[in-house]
């Protein structure tokens, strides 16, 4: 019996609807080989969801999303939009989504592929065997704590405001998110705070450890975060599975992902405790090769392996679709921003091409 899954896709912007394309294909290539149906709805976010509505997420495309069962989300912003004001800014949007469904566990993976090794800045002996999943609490911190804004003083001298501020039970949730994925992984877990400054961190420290008690089979360390930023670089495969704070997670999961020489190559998954989750590719939407057939689609393909692996319990599905382009790399295709010597340059179209005929083969 076919299983039929609703999937709401979010092209966003800049090269958001070509990658996404690309992805779609592949989803319903892989959608006959495992007697899956996927019923496709698009909606607006971003800068296209402000040039057409004046709003970055509208009310339609929120119920859409809390009506399927997954969300793909392509790529939002752009230079157009930079100068709005923040709450009309495309990232808002992203924000808006994050909380609406009450998605607080980011997790990114930063794997090192055998094929893209030459691709990382770092040396061969430093990244080789690199695998690192990043758990970033996301609807918490400073990202999201109030009092918010730039403020006049009694002086008349601009005030900026942001707090960062988390919950026991904001803390416990993504405790309980990161102990089981690292579960699934090496079972060793890094908590990354700045505790010895910042009082906020100390509870995050605190809680924890004590959720660590319901789990004597994880090995917990703690790190700084200005030792995990150097950590990362000096020492990566020390790591295993990270979990940290919505502001420090927002840079150390950018900083893993440039271990692996490309962002372009890297999906996330954005979950709650119920409903839909939302999967994206980590890069940005790259207004300046929009349009031009330049565009790598491989990480919003990874991020539907991610989708029907964590969000539609797929995992079979996502294997398939993950050793294709594994394969693909395999046999020396490249898009420009992972281009090497003796490679096979394509683009974005060409590269969905090449993955569909080794998913079909």
């Amino acid at each position: 019996m076919t299983q039929q899954y609703g999937i709401t896709l979010l092209p966003g912007d800049g090269i958001g609807p070509e990658i996404l394309a690309v992805t779609v294909e592949v989803l319903n290539v892989i959608g006959k080989q495992f007697d899956l149906s996927f019923k496709f709805q698009e909606g607006l976010i971003g800068g296209a969801a402000i040039d057409e509505t004046g709003e970055p997420l509208p009310k339609e495309t929120l119920d859409l999303c809390r009506n399927s069962d997954a969300v793909l989300l392509a790529a939002i912003g752009g230079y157009k939009w930079d100068n709005l004001p923040r709450q009309q800014r495309p990232e808002t949007g992203l924000l808006g989504l994050r909380a609406g469904l009450n998605l607080f566990a980011n997790l990114r993976p930063a794997t090192i592929l055998p094929q893209l090794i030459d691709a990382s800045s770092l040396k061969k002996e430093v990244v080789e065997g690199v695998d690192i999943m990043v758990v970033r609490e996301l609807t918490g911190g400073v990202y999201f704590g109030q009092p918010k804004g730039i403020f006049t003083t009694e002086t008349g001298e601009k005030r900026g405001v942001n707090t960062m501020a988390y919950t026991e039970s904001e803390i416990d949730r993504i405790a309980h998110v990161a102990f089981e994925a690292s579960r699934k992984r090496k079972s060793k877990l890094c908590s990354v705070d700045k505790a010895n400054v910042l009082d906020v961190s100390q509870l995050w420290r605190d809680r924890v450890i004590a959720v660590s008690e319901k789990y004597p089979d994880i090995e917990l360390s703690h790190m700084y975060v200005d030792n995990a930023a150097m950590q990362l670089v000096r020492n990566p495969k020390q790591f295993d599975t990270i979990i940290t704070g919505n502001l420090f997670g927002d840079i150390l999961s950018d900083a893993a992902a440039m271990l692996t020489g490309s962002i372009g190559m890297l999906p996330s998954a954005s979950l709650g405790s119920s409903g839909p989750g939302v999967f994206e590719p980590v890069h940005g939407s790259a207004p300046d090769i929009a349009g031009q057939d330049k565009a790598n689609p491989l990480a919003q393909v990874l991020s539907a392996a991610m989708m029907l692996r964590y969000g539609l319990n797929e995992a079979a599905a996502a294997d398939k679709i993950e050793q294709g382009v594994l394969a693909v790399l395999d046999q020396g295709y490249r898009t420009g921003d992972i281009m090497s010597l003796n490679m096979k340059q394509v683009g974005c179209q060409e590269m969905g091409q090449v993955l569909l005929k080794v998913l079909e083969g």
